[in-house]
């Protein structure tokens, strides 16, 4: 989902390869005087880790794909919502249209098929991309209803209809206990899935083992294997959030640019356990909150969804990054001292720090599911003023 900018804190750590935002090995450095082209579009030209752009508004989506190097997109109510405000010279008239089109429709029926309309549009964007790679980039990501995160069925069946409306969709559904169950279903019917709502590295691999099994399944029952392109998100920036919000409730003194590291550590962790077991997935990272967020990941088969605001700033400022970036620990003194500073690190770090009975009741899980819910409404009264105007 689009996170606004907040400018990171500094670890008050010694310099070391995770730590510096200069490349980690003298004399090899991942960028040079001469190339003068994006940063971001020299990491995704280098090395095998993905960029796509964390919004389907097309004017930032073309520059992302054209300038930038990304090779994916994201929408969801959040993003629908703000890009129906922002270009209101297309989508008022729009959904005046889809009204008329539809006379007994409902304003959250006309505010979703809006969204379908976006999302469409930003996919044809990507087909390109969609078919150099064989499915595995290109793709459009499209979030269920947030109001079904109850109703497994109504998440599969959301799931599907979504799949169906362009080849290269993949379908973002909640990693919570329902939304896990429905996406091992839906990966079973052959959509192709982006886990959300996910912040931790329990909620990552209890996704990608579900995945695994819905490709078993599909396998022994003899269903079309391909590239499904399946992705799991980490909200690297809302684990960090969270511990932020935590620490300061409890009333914890740490330094804060240690705090900066929890969403890294955990992405790096996710990854490693990812490649241990051959998950047929990837890693996605998102909600950005500082830079670290894309520079430490370079070199890692995953993707880095960074909003286009931040995708901007980066290559704006030239930021640094290392073709080998992921494989660099974090220091062990920084993840001492977040286990020290709240049990939620560990909770959101450790492969077992949570049953997945326990997700819903993860902090940043219900923040974000209410965000989401807001959106909708906030879309559903968007819609209201067009079609209902005041007297």
């Amino acid at each position: 989902m689009t996170d606004t900018l907040s400018t990171p804190a500094t670890p008050a750590t010694p310099a070391t390869p995770a730590t510096q935002a200069t490349p980690a090995t003298p004399g090899t450095p991942a960028t040079s005087d001469a190339d003068v082209r994006p940063v971001t579009r020299q990491a995704a030209e280098q090395t095998p880790t993905a960029l796509w752009n964390d919004s389907a508004d097309p004017r930032e989506l073309a520059t992302a794909i054209h300038e930038y190097g990304a090779v994916g997109a994201t929408c969801n109510p959040v993003i629908a919502y703000t890009c129906i405000q922002q270009d209101a010279e297309h989508w008022v008239p729009r959904i005046r249209e889809i009204a008329a089109e539809h006379p007994t429709a409902g304003e959250s029926w006309i505010g979703w098929k809006a969204v379908e309309e976006l999302s469409i549009a930003a996919a044809a964007q990507l087909l390109p991309a969609f078919e150099a790679s064989g499915g595995r980039n290109g793709r459009l990501s499209m979030q269920t209803d947030p109001r079904f995160h109850r109703d497994q069925e109504a998440l599969v069946e959301q799931a599907v209809r979504f799949s169906q409306l362009a080849p290269n969709i993949i379908v973002k559904i909640p990693a919570t206990k329902v939304g896990i169950a429905a996406i091992e279903e839906a990966a079973y019917r052959g959509v192709s899935i982006n886990a959300t709502v996910s912040f931790t590295v329990p909620q990552v691999v209890a996704v990608g083992e579900a995945i695994e099994r819905a490709l078993d399944r599909r396998a022994a029952d003899g269903l079309p294997q391909q590239e499904f392109g399946h992705v799991v998100t980490l909200m690297a920036g809302r684990f960090d959030d969270w511990l932020k919000t935590v620490v300061a409730r409890e009333h914890v003194m740490v330094d804060p640019g240690i705090l900066e590291w929890a969403g890294v550590a955990a992405v790096k962790h996710a990854y490693r356990v990812f490649q241990e077991r051959g998950f047929r997935s990837r890693v996605l990272v998102a909600a950005f909150r500082n830079p670290l967020q894309w520079s430490e990941f370079q070199g890692g088969d995953l993707v880095v969804s960074p909003p286009f605001q931040w995708s901007k700033d980066i290559n704006d400022n030239a930021f640094p990054w290392r073709p080998d970036a992921i494989h660099d620990e974090v220091p062990a003194a920084v993840i001492a001292a977040l286990r020290a500073a709240t049990p939620e690190f560990a909770r959101g770090y450790d492969v077992d720090g949570m049953t997945i009975d326990e997700f819903d009741r993860f902090g940043a899980t219900a923040t974000t599911l209410r965000q989401f819910l807001d959106a909708d409404a906030k879309l559903d009264a968007l819609v209201r003023d067009i079609i209902v105007p005041a007297a």
